[in-house]
């Protein structure tokens, strides 16, 4: 197995000073980029407000809902690392592609199903696990596709402002899908849904962005064997930052992930809300809210990096979502995952562009499939935390307790940090 230097905040210095408002956006690819991925991200959210309801109507069972969220990050799970290592191997273009295919493929069926009103739970089954394989081949690709266009001074830039076009389409998601089940009906609703992907797996045939153009050199293009995997993870623990960062980020999906969204039916009609009407949809967009204006916020600010900052950002998260759990009324509910949403991607983007610079170039697309696994991956648990363990004590509750362990597990990892030397935890240093 090849080996290299363990990975270090001084060899891998993060430049995290005040930079240029939106710089990614000054590279006129990106901005092509990120409108494409945008429309594909808020395709993405349509089709989960849509085949959600759908599921919930025809069959009221939180189980399956518990295993929306497990068999969307399940492969991400067991094969986060190994998706990683093809990013580093194979041109990142072609694996977005295969992704946009498998879950395009996913959203015909979906409209099929509901169109000659033939669902079945296990359709359902298979569907879902068909968005979950799309999502393990999209992730680490799409992040070493974004290094080639804007360059390390303005990844993080880029890494926000992604996330920020994710939370648009977060937001806006809800209310097209809402407006598509109402005028055309869920069915055909998924048939226009599944247009948004095609703009960006078109964009990429012309695209030269491999995700390998600046690293090309040194990059690991070899296939990985279980040896590689614990050699990977061994190397990049052995620095503080990118361990505290994984470790809560792992902490956060595996407890509280993305469970209740597809919990938010239940939500919604437990707070006064029984036909997916408004009330529902604010419950949606609430939390795409209340990220788009902390993105917006960061971004100009040219927020600085660092651990601590990431760390309590999502204890806060873990805190906002308690009191949604406990909320009396939709209208607190809603001001709640407002915050939850904005404290959410201050972490997120904070964590992935820490792991993502202090890596080794090498295997920057293990170190992203590593961090997918605990971003995304890990959120198979909170399908059990929160939807299965929700089927047997009420989710208000399971979703609770949930956050109360995030919020200390968070708090822990902290006073961690805090013993460790400034310059491998505050990535402000360079």
């Amino acid at each position: 197995m090849q080996k290299h230097e363990a990975p270090s905040s001084a060899q891998h210095p993060v430049d995290s000073g005040k930079g240029r408002a939106f710089a990614a956006l000054r590279h006129p690819p990106f901005r092509v980029y990120f409108a494409c991925s945008f429309l594909a991200q808020a395709g993405d959210n349509m089709e989960h407000i849509i085949t959600y309801w759908a599921m919930y109507q025809a069959f009221h069972s939180p189980a399956l809902a518990g295993y929306a969220v497990i068999s969307h990050w399940l492969p991400v799970l067991l094969f986060g690392l190994y998706a990683g290592a093809l990013a580093d191997r194979f041109d990142c273009r072609r694996l977005i592609q295969l992704a946009t295919a498998v879950g395009t493929s996913a959203q015909v069926s979906w409209g099929i199903l509901l169109v000659t009103d033939s669902l079945e739970e296990w359709h359902a089954v298979v569907l879902l696990t068909m968005h979950g394989i799309a999502a393990l081949f999209h992730g680490p690709a799409t992040q070493l596709v974004m290094h080639d266009m804007v360059g390390r001074q303005d990844l993080q830039s880029a890494v926000r402002l992604s996330a920020t076009g994710r939370q648009v389409g977060t937001l806006l998601g809800p209310g097209v899908g809402s407006a598509l089940m109402l005028v055309v009906g869920p069915g055909v609703g998924l048939f226009i849904n599944a247009l948004t992907q095609l703009p960006l797996a078109v964009w990429l045939i012309f695209a030269p962005y491999t995700g390998h153009l600046r690293d090309a050199e040194g990059r690991e293009r070899r296939s990985m064997s279980l040896q590689d995997v614990v050699g990977t993870v061994r190397q990049l623990t052995l620095n503080p930052a990118i361990t505290a960062m994984l470790a809560v980020m792992g902490l956060s999906a595996v407890l509280v992930g993305n469970a209740f969204q597809a919990q938010m039916p239940e939500f919604a009609e437990d707070l006064g809300d029984s036909d997916g009407g408004h009330g529902y949809t604010a419950l949606q967009m609430a939390g795409a809210a209340g990220a788009l204006l902390a993105a917006f916020t960061l971004e100009t600010a040219g927020v600085r990096l660092s651990v601590p900052f990431g760390i309590l950002a999502a204890t806060l998260f873990a805190v906002t979502v308690l009191g949604f759990a406990a909320a009396p009324s939709i209208q607190v509910a809603v001001v709640l995952l407002f915050l939850a949403g904005a404290f959410r991607l201050a972490f997120s983007t904070t964590a992935q562009a820490i792991v993502q610079l202090a890596a080794p170039a090498a295997i920057r697309g293990r170190a992203l499939g590593l961090f997918s696994t605990a971003q995304m991956g890990l959120q198979v648990g909170s399908g059990f935390t929160v939807g299965v363990l929700g089927a047997l004590i009420g989710v208000h509750l399971s979703l609770g307790l949930s956050a109360v362990v995030l919020a200390l597990g968070a708090l822990a990892m902290l006073a961690w940090v805090k013993s460790k030397d400034a310059l491998s935890t505050n990535l402000a240093a360079s």
